[in-house]
């Protein structure tokens, strides 16, 4: 039988948790908004690790203390059990996707008001109003510096601070409450920004750096290079992704530049 205190769409949210999950939430109807005094708690959803350590070692140095997961259920369980004060996910994630996972929460009174920040390689603007819609607070484009997304972290925990001290100055006049309340509810559902990608990205078979030359790691074949793929937040921090196929059939293979690192790769 479903507990009678969940109001969202049980069916949704039963469909990925585990047994006994649902246990774990408090409903208080508000964001959870640390004091200057608390620990700020991140919780970063990414199924690359070299992108989660990169985002979690800046937001570490910032005195955040950050949980990460690598797949939207083990996100979904980490939200509802442990009430960070804000979320940074991708969207596209084993078990869960990024944005189930945001009409997941945004569903929960637990978590519906927590701030999302959604960073996704989706540039098209079809792609970002889905994230919109399905509740991000902000998007991101991929790739995006840790110190972009630092700073992007902090502004929208700072507003929620000031916004959550509006309201209980507001609550002191009963007489004045819902006259008081008229504009916090107008910057609350403002229309979420979105920070645009400062120069182009392309996919090249003329890369600035030249590929190198790889050795398939399953059965130690020469990699056939294919093309290149050049992204980045601007032209001085511009990153390169070479893609090779390996010969003998194993597949295909994406050598990241900056990491330095070979992994296999499913288009």
């Amino acid at each position: 039988m479903q507990p009678a205190s969940l109001d969202f769409d049980y069916a949704l949210y039963l469909r990925y948790s585990d047994s006994g999950l649902s246990m774990a939430i408090e409903h208080q109807g508000a964001a959870i908004v640390p004091s200057p005094f608390v620990s700020i708690r991140a919780l970063l959803v990414d199924r690359d690790e070299d992108t989660r350590e990169m985002y979690a070692e800046c937001l570490r140095r910032a005195s955040y203390d950050v949980e990460h997961a690598a797949d939207g259920r083990q996100a979904l369980a980490l939200a509802v059990s442990h009430r960070p004060h804000i979320v940074i996910t991708e969207t596209q994630l084993p078990g869960i996707d990024g944005l189930d996972l945001c009409r997941l929460l945004r569903a929960d009174r637990a978590t519906s008001a927590t701030p999302i920040i959604v960073v996704t390689g989706d540039c098209y603007p079809a792609d970002i109003l889905r994230a919109q819609e399905a509740g991000a607070t902000e998007v991101l484009i991929k790739p995006c510096l840790p110190e972009v997304l630092l700073a992007t972290t902090t502004q929208l925990l700072q507003s929620s601070r000031a916004l959550v001290g509006r309201a209980e100055s507001a609550q002191g006049d009963r007489a004045m409450q819902l006259p008081r309340s008229r504009p916090i509810e107008a910057r609350v559902h403002r229309p979420p920004r979105t920070l645009v990608r400062s120069h182009n990205r392309c996919q090249t078979d003329s890369p600035p750096l030249a590929p190198l030359q790889l050795t398939c790691p399953e059965c130690e074949a020469t990699l056939l290079y294919e093309h290149s793929h050049i992204g980045g937040v601007s032209a001085n921090n511009s990153e390169q992704w070479d893609y090779f196929r390996c010969p003998s059939g194993c597949g295909s293979y994406q050598y990241r530049q900056r990491t330095q690192k070979i992994r296999k790769w499913v288009s």
